[in-house]
């Protein structure tokens, strides 16, 4: 089947992220033909930079104009639309399906989430005025839900410390045998800086990788250098590709995440993770987190439930931090049963079972 996915970029990577790895998943576990239309192609781009040549070249990207700039010829009808994160598919490429001979499905693809109400919407139609069919489609964890998006499952030899990416050769040698690892990828808004700066607290070294412009972030108002303890060292890396941040999160001891795909990515490579989800105003953020950890945490005795609550809410690390190898443990036993329960392909093969 032919597939268009419309992707605008809410904020700098995880829309884009998401709809490229689908799009990955799509073609090359399901052999399906997929374009993909973005209003920042180059972030796209850079986002799959080190995927697989055979992969790539199989995914056409377009810009978002692209779907509708030969408006004098018909529409390319593919089988399935998805409308990634609510956006709206532009009018003329709309107009151009409506006169189109044949209609294709339209899926509006949500954002992940592990409440349970999403249970009760997930699949169901959504009635339109131009009569095409258009379905609602919930990624989540539960079994009724819309499944993740596993592809790549993380293995033995991707993961493995001697598979370094070419980018990351400059930082890795600057490690410290025996010092904890801790990578950074979060929103600006968090207190990163005192965050840190708490690390100094915990007796043992810790090495905190700041990804690409969170070096920048710490910066951010105030003049002061930060206060740390000989035992952390803070180290940058340059902006890497999915392939090589999914190396990097099963390189290290604990990972903070943002959006979608870097948190499902930090589960399936089995570590302890603090996600810092998009932050909304109306705090629906909150309940979607709790929600999450409602699951997470359901196997999990007192006391680490107690510090990985703490820890997604951003309490000091030193509060917390003592509970890291039952965390590692527990995290590892999430990452079985996760890829277990996804063992149907996850959200790409859920989607193909959809619309066929």
């Amino acid at each position: 089947m032919r597939w268009d996915i419309f992707c605008q970029i809410v904020d700098n990577y995880g829309d884009a992220g998401i709809c490229w790895r689908l799009a990955r998943s799509l073609t090359s576990l399901h052999g399906q033909e997929v374009r993909i239309f973005c209003d920042d192609l180059p972030t796209l781009n850079l986002l799959s930079q080190g995927c697989p040549a055979e992969i790539r070249d199989k995914i056409k990207t377009e810009t978002w104009a692209a779907s509708f700039e030969n408006a004098r010829h018909p529409v390319e009808t593919p089988d399935v639309v998805i409308e990634a994160f609510g956006c709206h598919l532009p009018e003329r490429y709309l107009a151009g399906l409506m006169v189109a001979p044949k209609k294709p499905i339209i899926i509006n693809l949500e954002y992940l989430s592990a409440e349970p109400w999403v249970l009760d919407f997930h699949a169901k139609a959504s009635p339109q005025a131009h009569g095409m069919p258009k379905y609602f489609f919930f990624p989540g964890f539960q079994e009724a839900a819309g499944g993740i998006l596993i592809d790549p499952i993380p293995t033995e030899q991707n993961s493995a410390a001697s598979n370094l990416p070419k980018s990351l050769i400059n930082t890795w040698t600057k490690l410290r045998p025996g010092a904890k690892r801790i990578s950074v990828f979060c929103y600006p808004g968090f207190p990163l800086r005192k965050w840190i700066e708490d690390l100094s607290a915990i007796d043992e070294p810790i090495d905190v990788i700041l990804t690409h412009g969170h070096a920048e972030l710490l910066k951010m108002g105030s003049t002061e250098s930060l206060g740390l303890a000989p035992s952390i060292q803070l180290l940058s890396i340059p902006f890497v590709s999915q392939d090589e941040y999914d190396w990097l999160l099963a390189q290290c001891d604990l990972n903070i995440v943002r959006g979608e795909d870097s948190f499902i990515r930090a589960q399936l490579v089995g570590k302890p993770l603090i996600w810092h989800i998009y932050p909304q105003d109306d705090q629906a953020h909150q309940v979607k987190l709790a929600a999450f950890l409602d699951l997470y945490l359901i196997t999990a005795n007192l006391p680490l439930q107690n510090a990985c609550r703490n820890a997604m809410n951003w309490a000091l690390p030193h509060t917390w931090f003592s509970e890291l190898d039952a965390w590692t443990l527990h995290a590892r036993a999430w990452q079985t049963d996760l890829l277990q329960k996804q063992g149907d392909g996850g959200l790409a093969a859920r989607l193909v079972r959809f619309v066929s």
